[in-house]
């Protein structure tokens, strides 16, 4: 099966945003700074601790956000060409291939991690921070990309 695509923008930054919210990691720290975030608004209102602290901790909080939610995935973009080429992909029993007017490249099924659902794409990891979005839009209609999801659940074993 052969698909073709073209990333959209607004969609390959939300699957970045996607990428980001799942690291445990940055889970972990978002965690960590809306407690510090909460328990300082709660010490603010009894008096426990002056306005400069809540302030602080209240731009540390969106500091975060805005680095996760808009700073990372906009540098990403732009920093790759990937995302401005029009590709085209075939996916077979043996693995995935992918087209563009540079050229070609290969992968068998083992050469990726583990596989991830969102919205919009497919990501095919080849480990925790290298990945390859395919679009879901691509497909030419819904048992395709059932099917393209089904080979790469059978193939990309955790």
């Amino acid at each position: 099966m052969t698909i073709q695509f073209r990333y959209d923008k607004k969609q390959v930054l939300q699957a970045l945003r996607y990428h980001f919210l799942s690291r445990p990691e940055i889970r972990i720290l978002l965690i960590l700074v809306n407690v510090f975030a909460i328990a300082s608004a709660i010490l603010f209102a009894f008096n426990k601790i002056q306005a400069l602290s809540f302030l602080i901790f209240s731009l540390l909080w969106f500091m975060l956000m805005l680095a996760i939610w808009r700073i990372l995935p906009s540098s990403i973009y732009k920093r790759s060409h990937t995302f401005q080429d029009e590709f085209s992909m075939t996916f077979e029993e043996k693995g995935v291939e992918l087209f563009n007017e540079l050229g070609s490249k290969a992968w068998p099924w083992n050469a990726f991690s583990s596989f991830v659902e969102s919205p919009h794409f497919f990501h095919l990891y080849f480990d925790t921070r290298s990945f390859f979005l395919v679009p879901k839009d691509a497909f030419e209609d819904v048992s395709a990309m059932q099917k393209a999801r089904e080979m790469a659940r059978e193939n990309i074993k955790k």
